[in-house]
């Protein structure tokens, strides 16, 4: 099979972990005589000091002429620290999921065996934890209209939903949750948010249409105290933008690293995979960054971009066996810790030998 695949390093520790992940794909394409081809471009602050663009129209047309986007991370503090940067990194971000009608974010969370002890919470709490979550990814918040008035001593944000967009995320969601246990939860803040009304309204219109689903209605403030109290009663959650950039965070720390969860944005053009990190300046250059969620955001590549799912379940097994034999970062270990080359090079090698 030929796997044409558009790479975006972007910003930070972004190249150090985008070449393990390739790593491991050219490794994945030899042991299954696939014809890999990656093209590079630019996203981020990169792209910024490039053409002055954090997502330039030649890396836009990459990615719709390629069958899946391979990306690391996007940010750069000289932009976090300057609350007045007109043209910023992050713009990059939204700009490529609605340029490519990217409205969903797929993001599974669940915890490994050997990581157990590695959680925050309690282990009885996190065993056999395996939540995947759902997230509108191209409304909300973050791309309503904002602004300041009052010689800038005023803010605002706006919050804007339509009917159709909450019908397609929910409906997908709704599609997740039949081809796993059957339940689904719904996250709004509808005691106070017409936005957020509107999702409790149109959601009840369209699980009417899967009635073997088990359906849970949740406030956001309370479905982020349950994601910690009680994981294990999770299944399929979805939600709006700006909830879903939190609880996915939140649910993050389960792993007891946020260096080991991949996703996947879905929509209408070429689908992106990435690891749920970001840029982690303090560690670029320093090959100490953990590889291993753009490996398994490679992982959810091979499944759904291309179907191949025996490749998918070899990196996830290779995975799995690096974090049992204790071959990981330092953000994960403190005794011997590998770095970031060495393990994307020991990934590689075992899925070569198995």
């Amino acid at each position: 099979m030929n796997l044409n695949i558009a790479v975006l390093p972007g910003d930070g520790i972004g190249p150090e972990i985008i070449d393990q992940a390739k790593k491991v794909v050219n490794a994945i394409g030899n042991k299954f005589n696939h014809v890999v081809q990656f093209k590079h471009g630019f996203v981020g602050a990169v792209a910024i000091d490039e053409t002055g663009n954090p997502f330039p129209e030649e890396t836009f047309e990459l990615c719709k002429s390629s069958d899946a986007v391979l990306f690391g991370a996007i940010g750069d503090p000289k932009y976090d620290n300057d609350p007045k940067a007109k043209v910023r990194p992050e713009q990059g971000l939204l700009a490529m999921r609605k340029k490519l009608g990217l409205y969903a974010n797929v993001r599974p969370v669940t915890t490994f065996k050997s990581l157990i002890g590695k959680s925050p919470i309690r282990q009885d709490l996190v065993q056999n934890v395996d939540i995947v979550i759902i997230r509108e990814l191209t409304g909300g918040i973050y791309f309503g209209e904002r602004g300041r008035s009052d010689n800038g001593n005023t803010a605002f944000d706006t919050n804007l939903y339509t009917r159709p967009e909450i019908e397609r995320i929910v409906r997908l969601a709704c599609e997740y949750a039949m081809n796993r246990s059957k339940k689904l939860t719904i996250v709004d803040k509808a005691n106070v948010l017409e936005t957020s009304r509107l999702w409790r309204e149109t959601s009840q219109d369209i699980v009417k249409e899967f009635p073997e689903l088990k359906v849970d209605f949740m406030f956001v403030d309370n479905a982020a105290m349950q994601l910690i109290q009680a994981p294990g009663n999770f299944d399929v959650i979805v939600t709006e933008n700006m909830f879903g950039d939190i609880l996915t965070d939140e649910a993050s720390v389960i792993t007891g690293s946020l260096g080991l969860l991949p996703s996947a944005s879905i929509g209408q053009s070429t689908s992106v995979f990435e690891p749920i990190h970001g840029s982690y300046p303090q560690a670029a250059g320093k090959n100490i960054a953990n590889p291993l969620g753009t490996i398994l955001s490679a992982a959810m590549m091979f499944e759904y971009a291309f179907n191949l799912h025996k490749e998918a379940k070899i990196i996830q097994e290779a995975v799995e066996r690096s974090l049992e034999e204790n071959f990981v970062t330092e953000d994960i270990t403190q005794t011997n810790p590998k770095s970031t080359s060495d393990v994307g090079d020991w990934i590689a090698k075992h899925i070569m030998e198995s």
